[in-house]
């Protein structure tokens, strides 16, 4: 019935493996502070020593919260199509300082942007059957506002189309 062997136990790992781990864990991609700390703590280390590896990454250059959410920002929106609200609340959620996450929403172009808007809505309108005008706008609306496109933005791009 039962099976002999005891759920496998966590190797706790020395602050030196650990910090080897995590450069390769932070070369890989851009990692939040939040994300790496996480990892640390799975690795078995005490908050001391997490504190103290998380200062090295940064001082070595693995570990960057502004290239974070610059390319975070970039990533959501170019691949995603997320509009500036749903990266802003991403990025507060992630525990991104409020100076770096102003400076990863200017790197989005504001041309680019309302093209990606302008894009959304289009291609939206297009599969939209339904015949209310009133009804359809709004269909419409919700639909780019949920991707995080604020709403005067919509509204007044909906009625230039």
């Amino acid at each position: 019935m039962f099976s002999d062997e005891s759920p496998k136990k966590k190797i706790r790992l020395s602050p030196k493996e650990a910090l080897v781990k995590i450069q390769h864990y932070c070369a890989y991609q851009e990692r939040s502070h939040k994300e790496v700390k996480n990892k640390l703590f799975e690795y078995g280390l005490y908050p001391s020593e997490v504190d103290e590896l998380i200062s090295q990454a940064i001082s070595d250059g693995f570990l960057n919260e502004e290239r974070f959410a610059k390319a975070f920002a970039g990533g959501k929106f170019r691949i995603k199509k997320w509009g500036k609200v749903k990266i802003q609340n991403e990025l507060e959620f992630i525990g991104v300082s409020k100076r770096n996450l102003a400076t990863a929403l200017k790197e989005i172009d504001r041309t680019d942007y309302l093209k990606t808007l302008k894009d959304l809505i289009e291609k939206k309108a297009a599969q939209t059957t339904e015949q209310n005008q009133y009804k359809r706008k709004n269909l419409i609306a919700r639909f780019v506002i949920s991707k995080g496109y604020e709403s005067e933005l919509v509204w007044d791009t909906l009625r230039e189309l």
